[in-house]
């Protein structure tokens, strides 16, 4: 009977979980097997492997043929080397303790590969992650400085009136100058009062110009509207002008009630006509004129039938 050490597939859709058996080579994949001899996992990183090592050389020297997969998986925890190892201990070249030895060192060998490994993949975790923090922590500064300069702008919006222009830049810097000059120099006081007297004065020639323009602008624009309004009574009275002119009714003359002849007017009596009928006979009525006897005259006329008919 050819026995096979192969993977016995298990686990849900695309995350596969196997078993490693040992199975007759004629039964099915996810069918029976004889021994189960570890488990192997590729769904984390590094792949977990667990497998009995002595049970897999058993196996192997009882003359197991393991599938390509699990022999690279064998060769990976050192079955194959083992199973090796006892072929020269069965030769006299080597003794039991050399090979436990030797295997031992291997195994050693091993782990720290696999942990060197290990750490590699938690450093590049680590890294990706501190990459990932960096950048959000810079994404929330921007918008942080975007929410603070958003805020300045709508204070400083709403602190400048109306009318008075926006400070240019470059102007705080000769504004704390000017803040220490008078600090240390008590007598520019009066100056800088003097010249705020005369930024006041100057505004107000401003404003008071300002107005003036938007008076004249009023009445400018009051002008050119009353202008429009008469320019459209004067085009609306010359079409209603030209639809008169079209459409003209003839007028009712009115009666000249004082040449009219007032005189009344003298009554007609229609005298009846009679006319005389006393000579005249009337006409003869329709029995009068047929009597019964041209009846019995008529019914003679028609032939009548004979016995033969009858």
């Amino acid at each position: 009977m050819p026995v096979r050490i192969r993977l016995q597939r298990h686990g849900k859709k695309g995350k596969p979980f196997y078993w490693i058996v040992a199975a007759d080579g004629r039964s099915k994949r996810d069918g029976k097997f004889l021994e189960k001899l570890g488990i192997y996992n590729p769904n984390t990183n590094p792949a977990t492997i667990e497998v009995d090592v002595d049970g897999s050389v058993k196996w192997l020297q009882n003359g197991a043929q393991p599938s390509e997969t699990a022999k690279r998986i064998l060769s990976y925890k050192g079955v194959l080397l083992k199973h090796h190892l006892l072929g020269g201990v069965r030769k006299g070249a080597l003794t039991e303790e050399q090979v436990e030895k030797k295997f031992n060192a291997w195994l050693e060998e091993k782990e720290k590969s696999v942990a060197e490994k290990t750490k590699g993949l938690d450093k590049s975790r680590a890294e990706e992650k501190a990459k990932a923090l960096e950048a959000e922590k810079e994404v929330s500064e921007k918008r942080a400085l975007a929410a603070v300069e958003s805020e300045a702008e709508e204070v400083a919006e709403a602190e400048v009136p109306e009318g008075v222009a926006e400070p240019v830049e470059g102007g705080d810097a000769s504004e704390e100058s000017g803040a220490l000059e008078t600090a240390t120099e008590p007598d520019t006081d009066i100056k800088e009062e003097t010249s705020d007297a005369d930024d006041k004065t100057v505004s107000k020639e401003e404003s008071a110009t300002g107005k003036q323009t938007a008076a004249e602008e009023t009445t400018k624009e009051k002008e050119t509207a009353a202008e429009e309004t008469t320019k459209g009574e004067e085009t609306s009275a010359e079409e209603t002008a030209d639809l008169e002119e079209v459409v003209e009714t003839p007028e009712i003359p009115h009666p000249d009630r004082d040449n009219a002849d007032t005189t009344p007017i003298p009554t007609v009596v229609e005298k009846e006509v009679l006319e005389d009928t006393e000579g005249i006979a009337e006409a003869p009525s329709v029995q009068e004129v047929i009597t019964d006897s041209d009846f019995e005259e008529k019914d003679e006329e028609k032939p009548k039938p004979s016995a033969e008919e009858e």
